[in-house]
């Protein structure tokens, strides 16, 4: 939380002073020049205020442009980001990541996900490390065929039985672990691993190598299953390997675990619901267990798109403030046109010219800046766009559509 103190407050008064000056002194410069003399006769102002109002507007419709371009693209980029699909079902998903006081053998972990099992309300459960789409990851060498560790990288990720089954991922072929089945014998993968390693085959029945070239773990591969993110939105999903939570070392002896997550399919469409009773029912079936943290695999979804939706909706606030700067910007200058030319016009009607010629001939030079600032805008426009370039997503300021959104909203908004 920010605080208020006197920085804040010398911050908004030199702010609001310099805001004061900068828009109150053209306005107080101009009327200082007024000749009295050609106000009392009612003159037409000089041809440079004229100009001088006119290049004001295009540079409003200018900034206007820049502003509705970014925001498009912005939009898109959170619009497209955040349909990519995952692979994986969130519906209903609940996510109780659990540490335990002193590392528990996974036995102990399969007793707490057969006690939640029980719980009303629930649907399935099963384990893993950690949530999909949490930002954690781990990592390891792979080789084929005893050839040297390839230099692309696998992500490992460790998972009980019904795991993939409770996440909804496809099995391609293959099957799900067994009970008895441990790391590092057996393995599930997904598409991406198989293009990598296996030129797009079926790798079922084959296997791997995983580690580095002085230790190597052989492991068998019984699944191929679809693709599904384990990381963000942005980034290419990798060859992942899937292998059993109950994992034993090199010698067979079971592995404790220190930390692990409950993946619990609820039955209700709101899985927060059942909260705050598994919170207290994996604390009840070992007190050694104790659940840091209880998210939705929705919320945690969500969470990997939190600049850009921030970017979107920041950048939709200010082309609705430019847009509306620009259209009281041109009805004010349209106004005080008219209101100037006033004799002009009832000498050009008392001489017969039509409503629409004295129309035309008002609003022509408005339009012509508005459409000069819209051109001026659209090179600001696509300069500026190499510098926001990261924070886009399959968009391009190039793109038809994204020119044509700031084009017709400052066209409507001129008419």
């Amino acid at each position: 939380i920010l605080p208020a103190d006197w920085r804040v407050l010398l911050f908004g008064l030199a702010l609001a002073l310099g805001v004061t000056i900068l828009f109150g002194l053209a306005p107080a410069l101009r009327a200082s020049s007024i000749k009295p003399v050609n106000a009392l006769k009612g003159g037409d102002d000089p041809h440079s205020r004229r100009r001088l109002m006119y290049a004001l507007i295009a540079s409003q419709v200018a900034f206007c442009f820049v502003v509705h371009s970014v925001a498009g693209l912005f939009v898109t980029s959170f619009d497209r980001l955040s349909n990519v699909p995952t692979g994986f079902s969130a519906d209903r998903i609940l996510n109780l990541e659990t540490i335990t006081v002193r590392p528990q053998l996974p036995v102990f972990w399969d007793q707490v996900a057969q006690h939640l099992r029980e719980v009303p309300g629930v649907e399935k459960v099963a384990l893993t490390t950690w949530p999909l789409m949490s930002g954690e990851s781990n990592v390891d060498y792979i080789s084929i065929g005893g050839a040297p560790p390839s230099d692309v990288f696998s992500d490992i990720l460790a998972t009980s039985p019904g795991w993939i089954d409770t996440m909804k991922i496809p099995f391609i072929d293959g099957r799900d672990f067994r009970d008895s089945e441990t790391s590092p014998d057996v393995a599930i993968l997904n598409e991406a691993f198989a293009k990598q390693f296996f030129n797009g085959e079926n790798p079922v029945g084959k296997s791997f190598d995983r580690g580095d070239s002085k230790a190597r773990i052989h492991t068998q591969i019984v699944g191929y299953v679809r693709d599904a993110r384990s990381r963000d939105r942005r980034r290419p999903i990798l060859p992942t390997v899937y292998m059993p939570f109950s994992s034993v070392d090199a010698q067979g002896a079971f592995q404790p675990k220190g930390r692990g997550t409950f993946i619990v399919r609820t039955a209700g469409r709101n899985p927060l619901a059942l909260a705050s009773i598994l919170r207290q029912e994996v604390s009840r079936a070992r007190s050694e267990f104790r659940v840091s943290n209880v998210r939705t695999q929705t919320e945690i979804n969500q969470s990997t798109t939190v600049r850009e939706r921030l970017l979107a909706m920041l950048a939709l606030f200010f082309a609705i403030v430019a847009l509306t700067l620009a259209g009281v910007g041109l009805y004010g200058v349209l106004d005080y046109s008219v209101l100037q030319r006033r004799r002009e016009i009832g000498i050009r009607m008392a001489l017969g010219a039509q409503a629409g010629d004295i129309a035309w001939r008002v609003t022509a030079d408005v339009f012509s800046m508005g459409l000069v600032g819209a051109a001026v805008g659209l090179g600001l426009g696509m300069a500026s766009a190499r510098y926001i370039e990261t924070l886009l997503y399959q968009v391009k300021p190039t793109d038809t559509r994204m020119l044509a959104l700031p084009s017709l909203t400052i066209l409507a908004a001129a008419l």
